[in-house]
């Protein structure tokens, strides 16, 4: 297993490799919820002609948009935070496309998006009710087609972290793509860090994935559910010490009673941070990665960037999206680069 580069003098580096999604955030009517036939408060993967449908009513209505999808989530969060991040991923040659990568820019994201005109970008459209209920509506899109000769060889092997997700495991030629990476990877001694970040996908990979944990990362988030599948065990403690076996640094996150990691055989219990009851969990596991992985590109210690990690998911879940407004991250990073952080 590769040792982290500590000693490097310049900044650290993070690259990711995920599944871009503009998030089209629509306010309707309970109306419209009836007449779409959604079952409000779900969410639901769409074809593009339910997309399509869908897109036409947010003309009609008050809607935001935003940069949107796992990988992406955590990759700004560290961009917003000062670290020198770079996104990969699939989009379509589409006005959706143009608005992503724009935002992206904007939030100081460097962006290594491959365009395509074979499928669309990948889209959420979520329908808040004026209860403030959500109905989530995902079309993968150009996602699908992300492959092997979308990786830039060069800008993974001169990262500090290569950072992925399992939701890049839905297609054969995604997988092809990580697999490419994670040679590129191992032989240039990048860090790798894999967020499992989804159930189904270990429920359909258990096996790969345990593999891939072994053979390529160095560190490993996994929530409760998901280390129970992977590990047949209801327990996250010893979920985490049995991952723990498998790489270097593994991570378990248990809700509101916190997390727990193990590195290099030793395990931490890191608290929660923030409130129990939240307001929306959504983006919080992607959130805490990126505090994680905040920590190791500033050279704190393992529990050090556990704490962080939990601030972050802590203050995530005070508000509803996935990603901090202006004011919140301003803040949080004041903390962050003056000590402040611990305290909270």
């Amino acid at each position: 297993m590769i040792e982290y580069r500590y000693m490097k003098e310049k900044a650290k580096r993070v690259y990711g490799i995920g599944n871009p999604l503009i998030d089209i955030i629509v306010s309707v009517d309970e109306q419209d919820i009836l007449n779409l036939g959604i079952h409000k408060g779900t969410m639901a993967l769409i074809n593009r002609d339910r997309m399509t449908e869908l897109l036409s009513l947010s003309k009609t209505k008050e809607t935001t948009y935003s940069c949107g999808g796992s990988c992406p989530n955590t990759i700004i969060a560290l961009a917003s935070l000062g670290i020198e991040t770079t996104l990969a991923g699939k989009i379509g040659k589409d006005e959706s496309g143009e608005i992503y990568t724009t935002k992206l820019h904007e939030l100081k994201v460097k962006d290594e998006l491959a365009v395509t005109d074979e499928e669309a970008t990948g889209s959420t459209v979520i329908l808040i009710t004026p209860d403030s209920e959500r109905s989530m509506n995902t079309f993968l899109g150009a996602n699908r087609l992300y492959e092997a000769s979308d990786v830039h060889e060069e800008s993974v092997s001169k990262a500090d972290f290569f950072h992925f997700t399992g939701y890049m495991w839905d297609t054969l030629s995604q997988q092809q793509a990580i697999t490419k990476a994670l040679n590129i990877a191992k032989a240039n001694s990048t860090v790798v860090s894999f967020d499992i970040a989804d159930p189904f996908a270990v429920g359909r990979y258990r096996e790969t994935f345990l593999t891939i944990i072994k053979d390529h990362c160095d560190i490993v988030f996994a929530n409760r559910e998901e280390a129970r599948i992977l590990f047949d065990n209801y327990d996250p403690y010893e979920c985490c010490r049995s991952m723990g076996k498998l790489c270097e640094t593994a991570i378990v996150k248990n809700g509101k009673k916190g997390s727990y990691i193990s590195h290099k055989g030793r395990i931490y219990t890191i608290p929660v941070k923030g409130p129990v009851v939240p307001v929306d969990t959504t983006g919080a596991g992607d959130v805490y990665a990126a505090g994680f992985l905040y920590g190791m590109c500033k050279d704190f210690s393992i529990e050090e960037s556990g704490i962080i990690a939990s601030i972050l998911a802590g203050a995530i879940i005070t508000q509803r999206g996935a990603q901090f407004n202006k004011e919140q991250i301003e803040e949080l990073r004041s903390n962050l680069e003056s000590g402040m952080w611990r305290s909270l």
